[in-house]
């Protein structure tokens, strides 16, 4: 299936076009409203250098956040008050160490300068929300992501200290239940996130909870 180039008008190809690795588009921009767009559609740009790479993966890894697994141990963790965790508090040095933080089996980050400008934009719109895990007053660990009524799109977490993003992760995702946020989109699958209680749908159930999330009542 051929991958599609986007122009400058405001619009994706349908998802079900995106191809077996689940690349749908290149090219675009990361103008705010063309990333809120994507988010609203189930895509999200990942790509290491021009050209803009558009990805709609299927089938899809998510959360439910009344399936959140926590171990005895984080449990422990959570109970000794380790980290203090805090929403938007630290959104660029969040976004920041997400980006330098070395991980292993990978060489470097996806998150650019433009990515980085594209979502501090959002952050500064309301849409980007971080999450912090401090330690004696300095950050440990945290994520970002973007948030749209009833649905959380996570994009790339850190830590700095051992269970530092899981604490972070698991406070967060139970205030998102209690604010009844439906789903939360984890895009592909890694193991840290499968601890936690995520796991693959096919593509069009997802598209059925994304739309469901977007029109429900509330924030």
């Amino acid at each position: 299936m051929p991958v599609h180039w986007l122009t400058e008008q405001l619009r994706f190809p349908p998802v079900e076009d995106a191809g077996p690795d689940g690349l749908l588009a290149v090219g675009g921009d990361l103008s705010s409203e063309r990333l809120l767009l994507a988010y609203r559609s189930g895509i999200f740009p990942w790509y290491d250098k021009p050209p803009i790479l558009w990805w709609y993966p299927d089938p899809r890894f998510i959360l439910f956040p009344e399936k959140l697994h926590v171990s005895k141990s984080m449990q422990q963790v959570l109970k000794s008050r380790r980290f203090s965790i805090t929403v938007n508090h630290a959104f660029e040095s969040v976004i920041h160490h997400c980006r330098t933080v070395k991980r292993k089996k990978q060489a470097g980050s996806w998150i650019n300068d433009d990515m980085t400008e594209a979502y501090i934009r959002l952050h500064e719109q309301g849409y980007a929300i971080s999450v912090e895990a401090w330690q004696e007053n300095k950050l440990a660990g945290g994520f970002y992501g973007i948030r749209l009524r009833k649905i959380f799109f996570g994009e790339s977490m850190f830590s700095l200290v051992s269970n530092a993003s899981k604490a972070a992760f698991i406070t967060y995702v139970r205030q998102l239940q209690q604010e009844g946020v439906r789903l939360i989109d984890c895009q592909v699958h890694t193991d840290h996130l499968a601890s936690l209680g995520a796991g693959v749908i096919p593509g069009k159930a997802f598209k059925m909870l994304l739309q469901d999330a977007l029109h429900a009542p509330g924030l």
